[in-house]
């Protein structure tokens, strides 16, 4: 429904910048009371600046209340706009630092789950290297899906993204980073969590009840490749988990996301030297238009914190 006032719709000036990046908060984390936290200002301010927004468009937005809080149809195409809008700003921001020959502006990395535990991941050394050298840069680590973070390196939403490969896309640049290796575990309760005089393989794999990860990824290449089928789908690592500490699913973990649950004993690798796969992480960027010094500065970060370590 619209709102009576008329819409001023126009030239945007930095108040419209500002109102949107609230409502773009708000909407991100739910509600009012949520966004408190993220954006460090009062909820009456908030609602304040949602209701101003809402006036200064002519449009409504989002209903709150006792029922909770929700996007209208409006609010949710706004949301999409906002955040492409936003998206560009940034940019030129970045833009404009690097023609006063400066890093500085905002970045945004996205990464893939369960990275910090993995050793031979030296992101973290990274992040020290680019933060020493440019320290007026804004970083933002953002965690996803794989899919997530493609489509968001391609619309601009992220200017780098760290994923384990599946298959490339011409219009992303990869540099490899570091490896992972996944095995099979099984927990109490399944037959495959005790040692077997007969180790399984894949063919006895087939017959199990798996659970996997249910979108693009390694490891669904890996389920149709081996012709595997899954029993349970998982959005992400946390979730297989999950369902293979239950005892009624196997599933492939990285391992040292694993290593926890092994030493406590409630996960066991079931023939690690044959029921295991290898992922190559890369560092994906778009081809064009070229990516911002900073975005450059951090690519350049992560290959050599990952060469060294090698």
């Amino acid at each position: 429904m619209k709102l009576k006032s008329k819409a001023l719709i126009g030239q945007l000036g930095d108040v419209d910048l500002r109102l949107l990046r609230v409502f773009k908060a708000v909407a991100d984390c739910g509600g009012m009371a949520a966004a408190e936290l993220e954006l460090n200002i009062a909820i009456s301010t908030i609602s304040r600046h949602v209701k101003d927004l809402e006036q200064r468009l002519g449009l409504t937005l989002c209903r709150r209340g006792r029922a909770g809080f929700a996007l209208t149809p409006e609010g949710e195409q706004l949301v999409e706009a906002a955040e492409a809008l936003l998206s560009a700003t940034d940019e030129f921001r970045g833009r404009l630092h690097e023609i006063h020959q400066r890093l500085g502006g905002d970045l945004h990395v996205a990464l893939f789950e369960k990275t910090a535990s993995n050793p031979q991941a030296q992101i973290h050394r990274a992040v020290a290297a680019f933060r020493a050298a440019a320290p007026e840069v804004m970083l933002h680590l953002h965690v996803g899906s794989i899919a997530a973070i493609e489509r968001g390196v391609m619309d601009g939403a992220f200017q780098l993204g760290i994923v384990p490969e599946h298959k490339r896309s011409d219009s992303l640049a990869y540099d490899e980073l570091f490896g992972e290796t996944m095995l099979l575990y099984a927990a109490p309760g399944h037959p495959w969590f005790e040692e077997r005089k007969r180790a399984p393989g894949w063919a006895e794999l087939r017959q199990q009840d798996l659970a996997a990860l249910g979108y693009h990824s390694p490891n669904l290449l890996l389920t149709h490749a081996k012709g595997l089928s899954r029993s349970a789908s998982a959005t992400d690592q946390e979730a297989v988990a999950t369902l293979v500490l239950s005892g009624c699913f196997v599933g492939f973990l990285p391992d040292h996301y694993a290593a926890p649950f092994v030493r406590m004993g409630q996960l066991r690798a079931v023939n690690p030297r044959v029921l295991k796969y290898d992922c190559q992480f890369s560092c994906i960027c778009r081809r064009a238009p070229e990516p911002a010094r900073a975005a450059q500065a951090f690519r350049q970060a992560l290959i050599q914190a990952h060469t060294m370590a090698t």
